[in-house]
């Protein structure tokens, strides 16, 4: 079991719907999906460009999680977010991997609208900060 599933056992059992990780590539500024809990929806080939948007602000740049509790707020980010909904997802999160201050990648975790109270918002944060020295080893 990589670190991959075991972070993604620990956040199904919080409810996530669905459940990827992405490395970062700066130099080609893409992202590349690197573990996918739904593999037709989202493949491991997978990849997305890196845009410098409100999402980069705070994820990459400001190395925070971005919170969306509504396909409103994060539909102007995703390109992908119809697709998002058709699966019923409404909400998401994006937690950067942080190694020595550098991100190398994020865990995004999505689940039904209004999904991330402060309560479980703080569960996945501690479940990712805990997983964060296996899974930045997993994305160097």
């Amino acid at each position: 079991m990589t670190a991959f599933d075991d972070l993604h056992a620990h956040c199904a059992a919080l409810g996530t719907r669905l459940f990827t990780v992405t490395k970062l590539d700066e130099e080609k500024a893409l992202f590349a999906r690197v573990f996918t809990s739904h593999p037709v929806e989202y493949p491991v080939s997978g990849t997305k460009p890196m845009e410098k948007d409100g999402w980069y602000d705070t994820t990459i740049a400001g190395k925070r999680t971005f919170v969306a509790n509504t396909p409103p707020e994060f539909a102007r980010y995703f390109f992908d977010h119809a697709l998002i909904v058709s699966l019923g997802l409404g909400s998401c999160i994006n937690v950067p991997v942080l190694d020595g201050g550098r991100v190398l990648g994020t865990v995004n975790i999505l689940a039904e609208a209004e999904h991330f109270t402060p309560a479980k918002l703080a569960a996945y944060e501690t479940l990712v900060a805990e997983a964060s020295p296996a899974l930045a080893a997993e994305l160097r």
